[in-house]
């Protein structure tokens, strides 16, 4: 197609999912815009030249010149900044924004407060708790982000509250968030692949802060604290006895609360979720939904009878006294970790780790410490095996298995009674599965097959 050069038009690059959400957004007010990706059919081709057949389309390497006299470039999550036109651009002064950007402008006009949630892990499940703990107090709430709809796509005249999961690449290119709150959960190596060392990955993460009126610590992690000014409202929650009007866990008379300060809130018995990274879960939706004023009552429900996500750290089966746990949603080394530091002191047996996929440049060695203390064996599958098992040789018994099939029939054969089978690969799934979904429906599936 032509190069179509105006006075002012946005230039959304990619045409994924968020692309087009943007593109159709864009339409909605009116604003002229162009579409790049750099795939030959991107997966929303067809769709937007159906919808929008003026629309001009870019196929290859993203044009220098275009993206020079662009008004401002919206960025797709899945493109990275260092691409070449980009960088020209950026030093050009054009600005590079992501559709959180977009997002946000449109909500702090309509004066809807924000939840915006990131870390390493656990951010799907936290969005998630806090938005049903929101819709439990009756509130009209949107979720969504890097979690189901992108983020312009919920923009709508009647809702109460947004709660926002946004990845580090979605904040990569955001700087105008201003979220009422803001939390990093945790921050563990991931996407080495896309970023120089950790120190570039937590300062993507860290963008969440820009312009909050309020933050949520994991005091836990000394990496998810934020430099904000002293006007910025802080609250924390730990694994420990919490500071007055902070979040953390007490024993009394044999029993673990959840509690704010001295105020007792629930027994971490009565939770619907299980294992000790999912009480963490519990404090920070705790801390993010007083923040923007939720009623305790309401998030007190929730937690009885929320029972987590899909994937994360699911129960699947008990076979003889074996339980199997899906977390495919562990794609990475911080996920796994938790995984087995939540469910290992809890067994009377060891926990049998199915590992392994795309490690994306990852450190395995941090596996070592968890699977010695709870770790029976690990059955690796996928591209990155080799790699996991150097980091783990001479420490922790590993095996082989030329699939999942296999993987799940190893286990099977080795565990017994007390023991727990987890699939948590610390890895991508693309190796092998469309998605990590597809990883978890099959592992799922063949542990029902045995039963």
């Amino acid at each position: 197609m032509s190069l179509i050069v105006s006075d002012r038009f946005s230039l959304i690059i990619g045409l994924g999912k968020t692309g087009f959400a943007c593109a159709q957004y864009l339409a909605l007010q009116g604003e002229r815009f162009q579409v790049a990706d750099s795939r030959q059919h991107p997966p929303f081709f067809d769709q937007l030249t159906l919808e929008q057949p003026e629309t001009p389309i870019h196929l290859g390497d993203f044009p220098y010149d275009l993206c020079a006299n662009a008004h401002q470039i919206i960025l797709s999550p899945g493109v990275s900044m260092q691409e070449p036109a980009l960088v020209a651009a950026a030093r050009a002064g054009v600005p590079i924004r992501s559709d959180v950007d977009i997002f946000a402008e449109a909500a702090r006009l309509a004066n809807v407060p924000i939840v915006a949630i990131t870390g390493s892990n656990a951010k799907s499940t936290v969005t998630s708790l806090v938005g049903q703990m929101a819709k439990t107090a009756g509130l009209n709430v949107a979720v969504g982000g890097n979690l189901g709809e992108p983020s312009v796509s919920l923009l709508a005249d009647n809702v109460d509250l947004y709660v926002m999961e946004l990845s580090s690449f979605q904040l990569e290119s955001t700087s105008g968030l201003g979220a009422s709150v803001a939390c990093v959960l945790n921050v563990s190596p991931d996407h080495m692949d896309r970023y120089d060392n950790l120190m570039s990955y937590h300062q993507a993460k860290h963008r969440v802060f820009q312009g909050c009126k309020a933050v949520v610590i994991n005091g836990d992690d000394a990496l998810t604290n934020p430099l904000v000014p002293d006007t910025v409202t802080q609250t924390s929650f730990s694994s420990g006895d919490p500071d007055v009007g902070q979040f953390g866990l007490r024993e009394e008379a044999g029993t673990t609360w959840m509690v704010q300060g001295l105020r007792p809130i629930m027994a971490v018995n009565k939770l619907a979720m299980f294992g000790r990274h999912n009480v963490a879960n519990a404090l920070a939706a705790l801390a993010l939904g007083q923040a923007v004023g939720l009623p305790m009552d309401a998030m007190i429900k929730t937690l009885t009878v929320f029972t987590g996500l899909s994937h994360r750290c699911e129960w699947v089966a008990d076979i003889d006294g074996v339980a199997y746990i899906n977390d495919s949603k562990g794609t990475n080394i911080g996920a796994t970790v938790a995984a087995l530091e939540g469910l290992g002191p809890a067994l009377t047996g060891k926990i049998m780790l199915i590992a392994g996929g795309l490690g994306k440049g990852a450190d395995f060695s941090e596996l070592v410490a968890p699977l010695s203390r709870y770790g029976k064996q690990v059955v690796l599958i996928g591209r990155d095996a080799n790699d996991i098992e150097m980091a783990l040789v001479d420490k922790v018994r590993c095996i082989h298995a030329q699939d999942m099939q296999s993987a799940v029939s190893i286990a099977h054969a080795q565990a017994v009674s007390g023991d727990l089978v987890l699939l948590s690969p610390a890895c991508a799934s693309f190796d092998a599965y469309a998605n990590f979904e597809a990883r978890g429906d099959h592992f799922s599936a063949l542990v029902r097959a045995l039963a």
